[in-house]
């Protein structure tokens, strides 16, 4: 079977102008964007685009909400940026929003979720070092993803991603994913703190099991090490709870740290390291900061983010929503023997196939819908979380027809 080429002609001299000047670090599609509208994106030429990803995760009321922009053009009337010499109002409404949905204890913001897990790591090492000089040992899953930066690199066990750039940070390790036997194999009174995604978003929506999580949660507890929960792409309502660790309440565990971003500043880059009593202390003045981190403008929309979410109910909205995807896709799987699987947790959603993943993004995109691949063979869903139960379907029509005429080509 042949892959034809998209057809660009009219965007050539726009992709050739981004070749010129940027470096070549993404795969760009070839669609010229002009503006954005509940949950489509609108091309140059007038063409529409069901946005399944939402930049990433990152736009979970879609395009041009009301309140996000209301309260950008509020807070950009009175200042923009302040520095953290100062304490702006809306750091502290966001702080004291974040910690009440989280029964935790501090809050530290940043731009992106890379840095807040570098941040997490570090905190986690100055706790370590307070109890032995050798507590420095930071673990973390197979098939996980927690950044590009240095540090988060080094946690994300996926060689292709550590090519070129070793020697990585040491005393970093991985732990087989689900497997509770090389858990207990791995930790130790050396290790400070594991990272994990308990929904894998990069690997492919795939959750961390009951079992292993009741598991880390008495291992924490012998060898006294942190638990730092990574839910910069699950968070913020998208599983149906606000973190995705909340579904795991029933085995006891609860993070000491929580790293968020995406889609936390409604559209604007901020992140956020929120931790508990047992780290409360661990960061004194000086040892750590940011310029940019808790800018005033994007914490306002983040608040306006969350006040959206749990105004309109939107946490439910995504399980419902996401459910009924899911439905549809498991009923497609008897349909075409390209599907192999279908894994939900609210609207994220993972359908792993029998080829590259990447083809069905390109035919989709032709079909005018936005997907994406990842852990190669898995076509990702991460939709807005204001999507309707009929727009979703548009996604499972078109993919039902690249399956159907997969073969013809």
């Amino acid at each position: 079977m042949s892959t034809p080429v998209l057809e660009s002609v009219a965007i050539e001299p726009f992709l050739e102008k981004e070749h010129e000047l940027f470096f070549h670090t993404y795969s760009r599609l070839p669609v010229e964007l002009e503006r954005g509208e509940g949950v489509y994106l609108y091309d140059k030429q007038g063409k529409r685009y069901l946005d399944m990803i939402a930049g990433i995760g990152v736009n979970a009321l879609g395009y041009g909400n009301k309140r996000v922009e209301a309260a950008i053009t509020e807070q950009v009337r009175k200042y923009i940026h302040t520095s953290n010499l100062f304490v702006p109002e809306m750091q502290i409404k966001l702080a004291e929003r974040l910690l009440s949905l989280t029964g935790l204890s501090k809050v530290f913001f940043a731009n992106s979720g890379a840095e807040a897990i570098e941040g997490a790591m570090k905190l986690s090492r100055k706790w370590g070092s307070k109890i032995a000089a050798d507590k420095t040992e930071i673990l973390s899953l197979t098939n996980g993803f927690h950044g590009r930066t240095y540090g988060a690199l080094s946690l994300t066990a996926k060689p292709k991603y550590h090519e070129g750039y070793y020697p990585l940070l040491p005393d970093t390790g991985y732990i087989t994913f689900n497997d509770v036997e090389d858990l207990e194999r791995k930790v130790s009174g050396k290790t400070c703190a594991v990272v994990l995604e308990f929904v894998q978003g990069e690997g492919g929506i795939c959750p961390v099991s009951q079992v292993f999580a009741t598991r880390l949660k008495a291992l924490s507890e012998e060898y006294n090490f942190l638990i730092v929960a990574d839910e910069v792409q699950a968070g913020c309502g998208r599983t149906g709870r606000f973190f995705s660790y909340m579904h795991f309440v029933s085995t006891g565990i609860a993070p000491d740290l929580v790293c968020a971003a995406k889609p936390l500043g409604g559209g604007l880059p901020l992140a956020a390291i929120i931790g508990g009593d047992r780290v409360a202390e661990v960061f004194t003045k000086g040892v750590h900061g940011t310029t940019f981190g808790g800018n005033p403008v994007a914490c306002a929309a983040g608040l306006a983010l969350i006040d959206e979410l749990l105004e309109k109910d939107l946490m439910t909205h995504a399980e419902k929503v996401g459910g009924a995807l899911r439905a549809a896709f498991e009923t497609l799987k008897q349909k075409h023997i390209q599907i192999r699987s279908v894994r939900q947790h609210g609207l994220m959603l993972g359908i792993s196939v029998s080829r590259d993943a990447g083809y069905y993004a390109e035919r989709a995109l032709q079909h005018g819908v936005i997907i994406n691949a990842t852990s190669v063979n898995v076509i990702r869903l991460l939709p807005p979380l204001i999507i309707t139960e009929s727009e979703a379907m548009e996604s499972v029509r078109v993919l039902d027809l690249i399956f159907s005429n997969e073969w013809r080509e």
